[in-house]
């Protein structure tokens, strides 16, 4: 395939961990400028041919077949609600994350923006929220970059790809009420999954922020405050990206603290990979679990606080 572009560790474009920075590929869907994290992202290819599946979801396309596998190519202008479009600029974005892979078509690529997640400002109430698909807004100039919440978009293409509750139930009658879990994570759907999930393992006091930046503010004020952090908190369950401060950085501020680095950290995201996992393990986390592997997590954090 022409004009293919690889993203890649061997290149060089991943960052350190826990500098609190990211890399994301700003992309464009009828002229609105959108972004996604660049270690989602495998290569950039030219569209190519397109086999439509029946009664497939409405947000996808079809399916193609790359170098041997058989991916599902999902428009993103479909997703977005606005007008579809072949143009010479359109593009594939090969992406991988929740152990799957996907194709998603937009408009136009245009370039790499490397920035920190402190400049990324959470979506305002008014269009932030279960449903908006907008995790994360980033000012540049005039223009904004929308950072989208592609976890939630494949899930509502594909249910059986989320948090499923069934999975913890046939882990039997549990009962967790004594402990406290720290939770960092910034879709509002999947802290609603998350929640129901741990509540059904018995975990039922779990504080929940949504980001890395307001949960390191709420443990770092109860140390202050001389509250005993082993009464107070058990353990602190972070994702990977969020606004303010990410997940890699949440742990490793934690990890360096006199007062919080006994706290166990478990990361629950979408980004773990065999080549990403020495990511968190850099910066000291206990363990790493893949959503949507919520079962596993359950077992993890079962064996970190009890």
């Amino acid at each position: 395939m022409e004009g293919r572009i690889q993203l890649n560790q061997s290149n060089g474009i991943l960052l350190e961990s826990g500098t609190n920075e990211l890399e994301i590929v700003e992309f464009e869907v009828a002229n609105n400028k959108f972004g996604i994290n660049v270690i989602k992202v495998k290569e950039i290819i030219q569209p190519t041919t397109v086999i439509p599946i029946p009664h497939s979801h409405p947000h996808v396309k079809g399916i193609v077949q790359l170098r041997g596998e058989v991916l599902p190519v999902v428009d993103m202008a479909r997703v977005l609600g606005v007008a579809e479009e072949e143009t010479a600029k359109s593009k594939y974005i090969v992406a991988e994350f929740n152990q799957q892979k996907v194709i998603f078509h937009v408009h136009n690529v245009t370039q790499i923006h490397r920035i920190s997640w402190n400049q990324i400002e959470k979506p305002s109430e008014m269009y932030s929220g279960v449903q908006s698909g907008i995790i994360g807004v980033i000012k540049r100039n005039e223009s904004m970059i929308l950072l989208l919440d592609f976890e939630s978009i494949m899930l509502e293409i594909n249910p059986e790809t989320g948090i499923r509750v069934e999975q913890v139930r046939k882990l039997g009658k549990r009962e967790r009420m004594n402990k406290r879990i720290v939770a960092a994570e910034d879709s509002p759907l999947l802290r609603k999954l998350l929640n129901d999930t741990l509540k059904e393992a018995g975990y039922e006091d779990v504080e929940f922020f949504e980001n890395g930046a307001d949960a390191f503010y709420f443990l770092e004020t109860l140390v202050e405050g001389n509250k005993d952090l082993k009464e107070s908190v058990h353990l602190v369950l972070t994702d990977i990206e969020m606004p303010q401060m990410d997940g890699h950085h949440l742990t490793k501020r934690i990890k360096n603290h006199p007062k919080l680095k006994n706290l166990p950290v478990i990361i629950f995201s979408s980004l773990i990979t065999n080549d990403l996992k020495h990511k968190g393990e850099v910066v000291g986390a206990e363990d790493q679990i893949s959503k949507p592997e919520i079962a596993e997590l359950i077992l993890k954090i079962d064996k970190y606080i009890l």
